[in-house]
């Protein structure tokens, strides 16, 4: 079975959107890692793809700051531009919009969590957490009155941490416009 982004074009397409956009070099684990927590490519399609990537000049390997990282070459922003894939736009952008996540929380060391525990016969209670440095920055605990609901709420943490982070903070802060912004 292949990914649910489809075909092998779609996966080198969606894999230059993101090096593109994110503009910078990248480690093989890094970008590996934006790729598999969008869960649209499966990792032996990702890997497929990279090898040929690279073999058809579309990514090339640099040295970055001593490390073996890897860029998008102009031909592969050329290609990542022009290509007509079926993948649809939300898709790309809400996928960038993770991998960036991911890279900003992976160099400042957070970590996402949230657990659900029932608490008596009807309600649940949502612990939702940040960790810097596996130091809490963020923790929030609210209680719902069905699981259905705790699920959905622990799945919107988890696809926008950084604006449940953000929303919250502005809120305690005052600043009531960020419902606007």
């Amino acid at each position: 079975m292949g990914s649910p982004i489809g075909s092998m074009k779609n996966v080198k397409i969606f894999v230059l959107y993101l090096m593109e956009n994110i503009s910078y070099p990248l480690d093989f684990v890094t970008i590996n890692d934006i790729v598999m927590q969008t869960d649209y490519v499966m990792y032996l399609d990702f890997a497929e793809g990279f090898n040929q990537m690279l073999d058809s000049g579309l990514i090339e390997k640099v040295d970055f700051e001593g490390e073996d990282c890897y860029i998008i070459t102009e031909k592969g922003k050329c290609v990542a531009r022009e290509l007509n894939g079926d993948i649809l736009s939300t898709i790309l952008d809400q996928s960038l919009s993770r991998a960036l996540r991911y890279i900003d929380f992976k160099k400042r060391g957070i970590e996402c969590k949230c657990e659900i525990e029932k608490i008596d016969d009807n309600k649940y209670e949502l612990s939702c957490y940040f960790l810097e440095n596996k130091k809490s920055i963020f923790s929030l605990k609210y209680t719902v009155d069905t699981f259905d609901r705790a699920k959905r709420m622990k799945d919107n943490f988890y696809e926008r941490p950084e604006n449940i982070y953000r929303g919250v903070i502005s809120l305690m802060a005052g600043n009531v416009n960020y419902l606007f912004d």
